[in-house]
């Protein structure tokens, strides 16, 4: 399975390389930061797997959860630490380790990161699932995309669409322009994309692929009008990939929080950067299912308790993910589905975004 979606995403590279690069940006490309991202983090894992596994940086697993994932019981986790890192360097290295298009997005990816570190820390030490306090960890994804709003608000950096805080839409919702409003919707896709992706990480290989699915079209999407930014959204898929090699089903390690909430961070950033938001959204249409499937569930229980006294399920388990799982759909199945879903909506966020933005590039 992921030797077949790293061929698709291959193709699909070398599709935008020689149809759509070529053309404009002969010395450009797409697939190399991929492959050099995916090949670098897919060898390194084969020693730093071994070694979080001596440390005994286990999974700790929720009591409440499935009960096949027993077997899972020893596994390694805070993969993050070593493909995260991986990604960024070679983003840093082909466009420039002054470009403001991968600074910002790399700031902002280290800083949840670095907030999923710190939970998969106290995880460790309280040997218990639950790390930070699911309030502080939001508030410290809010605080991330205001301060990254002011960055962007006050920094000098060249717009393609003349003016700041506007949003590409198709016609005749946009471009919209924003103003003050950028400000909200920027903290909201960024606690949005950190808790989507986490929701996510719950079965084998699911998120890394479904993020890197995001990934790629994020990146063709914001191509026109945001080159750089691209070579950091395709280098994250590619450090995705190579990690996939490891945490395919059946996974000897796990990305942990430390991973998790660093590539919801990283596709918020692009969004936030670019005005990109509607492509990411449906880029990102496995993590925002799984993110309602936990609200209606919550939701119905409430309801129903207080109407019944006694509170009901919508789902047998939330995310939903693990609702098919209790329903007897094997965990290859399940994350197959999930990934060619993912990338028929990425597709078409690409399609969307780079259609929508093209006439806004300035030459």
């Amino acid at each position: 399975m992921t030797a077949g979606l790293s061929f698709l995403i291959i193709i699909i590279l070398l599709f935008v390389d020689w149809r759509i690069i070529r053309v404009s940006l002969a010395s450009f490309s797409l697939t190399f930061p991929f492959l050099a991202a995916a090949i670098i983090t897919g060898v390194l894992g084969c020693f730093c797997v071994p070694l979080l596994t001596k440390l005994k940086f286990e999974q700790i697993f929720r009591k409440e959860g499935p009960t096949s994932h027993s077997t899972k019981i020893g596994t390694p986790t805070m993969g993050g630490l070593y493909f995260v890192p991986v990604g960024i360097i070679i983003a840093r290295l082909i466009a420039g380790c002054s470009s403001p298009e991968v600074s910002g997005p790399v700031t902002v990816t280290l800083a949840f990161a670095a907030i999923g570190l710190l939970d998969d820390s106290l995880t460790f030490i309280r040997n218990h699932n639950y790390g930070l306090p699911g309030w502080l960890k939001f508030a410290l994804q809010v605080a991330s995309g205001i301060c990254f709003f002011f960055w962007l608000d006050s920094s000098n950096l060249p717009s393609p669409y003349r003016m700041k805080a506007l949003v590409p839409l198709p016609p005749p919702l946009g471009p919209l322009y924003l103003g003050k409003w950028y400000l909200p919707l920027t903290a909201f896709c960024f606690a949005a994309m950190g808790n989507g992706v986490n929701l996510t990480d719950g079965l084998d290989g699911l998120a890394g692929g479904t993020a890197a699915l995001a990934f790629i079209g994020m990146s063709i999407a914001v191509l026109p009008i945001y080159p750089g930014l691209a070579v950091f959204g395709v280098s994250m898929a590619g450090a995705c990939i190579g990690f996939l090699i490891h945490n395919r089903y059946k996974a000897s390690i796990f990305m942990g929080d430390t991973g998790s909430l660093a590539l919801g961070g990283a596709l918020a950033a692009m969004a936030a950067f670019s005005g990109m938001f509607f492509p990411l959204f449906i880029a990102s249409g496995i993590f925002v299912a799984e993110t309602i499937s936990v609200m209606m569930q919550v939701f119905y229980f409430k309801v129903t308790k207080r109407i019944n006294g006694c509170g009901s399920r919508l789902f047998l388990m939330a995310p939903i993910h693990h609702h098919f799982e209790l329903s007897g759909v094997k965990e290859p199945y399940i994350i197959g589905s999930a990934y060619a879903i993912s990338c028929v909506l990425s597709m078409c966020a690409a399609y969307i975004g780079f259609h929508f933005s093209r006439p806004l590039r300035i030459v």
